[in-house]
């Protein structure tokens, strides 16, 4: 009896213990509510709840219109030694075909209409020798390339598909201000219809030698390779940029073609395959503070004129060298890349009113835009233009009998001190000077009066030519 109490006690101590056992300390605190328990944070701003159900509701309303598309081309693989050594028949008798690679490359793409038309970039369809269309519902199709534009890196692809299609809606991008939602739906690094959220971080961007028409949206909305093509959206769901491009050395800033740039182009791809655009036929250059102060002009805006060409429409219409053009079609032309979008979009045929910057006063004429395919063969006008450059600093004479001899008039450059005022405008040895502030020179008599009346006035407007170029140079007094 006293045997068996030995044994239990040891036993109902050892029970005793493990119960006081010390709980384990853990490295997070977690939650333990069932599913109808109230969450953490119980009163959510009402704005907060209302932008994330905004976000869900555009991505529920296009992502349907969204597509895949995945591309095949064949590149020709260039023997650097073999294939140009002088011995390469000999070694093969003419014989050795040369080689080929298949690339495959990713992109996106979004449907405008039921018939199956799908607009994307230029550069994600470019050489491609097949097409796959991969819709929201996985099913997948056959693309055509009905027309691209590589000037706006856009295109145009068609798919045959028996179902109904969802489109997306084209919204208006001339109405955008900088800090507007701006959402992105597409296929980065083949990841499908991934949503990204930000803001339109500004407008109007160009010279980022990307395009040759550049007016980008610039959003800082995740974009990455796989998303060109896809479209940028507004809070309402319309389209207002195609993906396009972005700062591979920067993180949040990634670039869209404007929708309503895309918009006209878009309808010439599909009507013929190509696009037609305007033609004025100048050159035009940008209007700085120092040209704006030579010309008179109030500030710096519009675009100068620094040659018409002959016969051209802008000729015909009275422009001249030296104009600043200031509107276009009732537009106010802020700078030279403007007004080069502004003819660009205007249908051929159309006749346009154009103002002009003339002698200190506006001038209203009117001009007949053409197609680009008229600039062919064009040449400068008989009124032969140059660069203009200040006289300080530099040392000019007479232009030599052979260059008045082809009907040239003007002073030459003879000297620029590198460390002068001219130098520093970009003159330089054998510019020719053709006008002073827009007053056309034939003899250094002439130039040497003119530039006498620059001193008083501290700055001045030179009018140069340069080989067969014509530019404007501005100088201001140190």
């Amino acid at each position: 009896m006293n045997r068996n109490i030995w044994w239990i006690t040891p036993l109902i101590v050892l029970v005793l213990l493990s119960g006081c056992k010390k709980k384990e300390e853990a490295y997070f605190s977690e939650s333990s509510r069932p599913s109808t328990s109230e969450p953490p944070v119980k009163e959510v701003s009402k704005d907060l709840l209302a932008t994330q159900q905004g976000f869900t509701n555009v991505a529920k309303s296009v992502t349907p219109a969204v597509v895949n598309i995945s591309t095949v081309s064949k590149k020709k693989l260039v023997q650097p030694f073999f294939e140009f050594s002088p011995f390469f028949d000999d070694f093969f008798g003419g014989q050795m075909r040369p080689q080929y690679r298949r690339d495959k490359s990713l992109g996106s793409g979004f449907i405008i209409n039921k018939d199956g038309y799908i607009i994307t970039n230029d550069h994600v369809v470019r050489d491609a020798e097949s097409i796959q269309v991969s819709l929201s519902n996985d099913k997948t199709y056959i693309g055509k390339v009905v027309g691209s534009d590589q000037k706006t890196d856009i295109a145009v692809i068609k798919i045959n598909a028996k179902e109904p299609l969802p489109t997306a809606v084209l919204g208006d991008s001339d109405k955008l201000q900088v800090g507007q939602w701006a959402i992105a739906i597409g296929n980065p690094f083949g990841l499908n219809r991934t949503v990204t959220v930000g803001v339109v971080s500004a407008t109007g961007r160009s010279n980022m030698g990307i395009e040759t028409y550049e007016d980008f949206i610039q959003t800082d909305t995740s974009i990455n390779p796989g998303n060109s093509g896809g479209p940028l959206l507004n809070i309402y769901g319309e389209v207002i940029g195609i993906n396009t491009a972005i700062v591979a050395a920067g993180q949040g800033i990634g670039f869209a073609i404007p929708i309503n740039m895309a918009k006209q182009v878009v309808n010439q791809l599909i009507k013929k395959g190509s696009v037609t655009r305007g033609w004025l036929g100048v050159a035009i250059q940008p209007v700085t503070e120092d040209i704006a102060r030579s010309f008179g002009l109030d500030r710096p805006r519009g675009a100068l004129v620094s040659e018409v060409m002959a016969g051209s429409p802008a000729e015909k219409g009275g422009i001249r060298q030296g104009d600043i053009i200031i509107r276009f079609d009732g537009k106010e032309i802020k700078d030279a890349h403007q007004l080069q979008l502004a003819a660009a979009d205007t249908a051929v045929g159309k006749k346009v009113a154009v103002e002009v910057y003339r002698d200190g006063k506006q001038q209203s004429l009117s001009v007949t835009v053409a197609s680009t395919e008229s600039a062919a063969g064009a040449r400068p006008s008989v009124e032969e233009g140059a660069s203009a450059a200040g006289w300080f600093d530099m040392a000019v004479e007479e232009l030599p009998r052979q260059l008045r001899a082809k009907g040239l008039s003007g002073v030459m450059v003879t000297a620029v001190d590198p460390e002068g005022i001219a130098a520093d405008a970009g003159l330089q040895q054998g510019d020719v000077i053709v006008s002073v502030n827009n007053r056309k020179i034939n003899s250094l008599a002439e130039y040497d009066k003119s530039m006498k009346e620059v001193e008083r006035k501290g700055s001045v407007a030179l009018l140069v030519r340069r080989g067969n170029a014509s530019i404007y140079f501005a100088l201001r007094l140190r």
